[in-house]
């Protein structure tokens, strides 16, 4: 499957959804995708994410708000999207009975707070090692459920 890429700061949101030479479900599907997914996220990335997908805010209003630059925010709900619009995470939280207790963590760690391996073995209290194996089995996961998938 080809993807698409998406700039939300160019779509907007809602039943007139329309973007010129491109079908409007499949951005429409991306942004409900998106709605549906901002649970995923917690603090200030919520926030944002529901600033912007839910109220409708701009980046300029969340700028004023959180007293950085428009393009600070714009940078932030990209990186966001991608990441929410990653299947890495969604695999394994659809195959989370595959996955102990720490690869969940780690995955999460991992695919949405984008945390380094050594923040991520500080935060849960292991070793590196550990997490790099967690995140070895973690894409192997991953790679054999899109095998089996095509």
């Amino acid at each position: 499957m080809r993807k698409i890429p998406i700039n939300l700061d160019r779509v907007e949101s809602g039943p007139n959804l329309k973007v010129p030479g491109r079908p409007s479900t499949v951005y429409a599907d991306r942004i409900d995708l998106l709605r549906a997914r901002v649970d995923i996220l917690t603090g200030r990335d919520k926030a944002l994410m529901t600033m912007y997908l839910e109220n409708g805010n701009t980046f300029r209003q969340m700028a004023r708000i959180a007293g950085v630059n428009e393009t600070t925010i714009a940078r932030r709900i990209y990186r966001l999207t991608r990441r929410l619009l990653n299947a890495g995470y969604i695999t394994c939280l659809r195959n989370r009975h595959r996955l102990n207790k720490i690869e969940q963590l780690v995955a999460r760690d991992y695919f949405i707070e984008r945390l380094s391996q050594k923040k991520i073995a500080r935060k849960r209290n292991v070793s590196v090692y550990a997490v790099r194996k967690a995140i070895r089995n973690i894409q192997k996961l991953i790679r054999t459920t899109n095998e089996n998938s095509i």
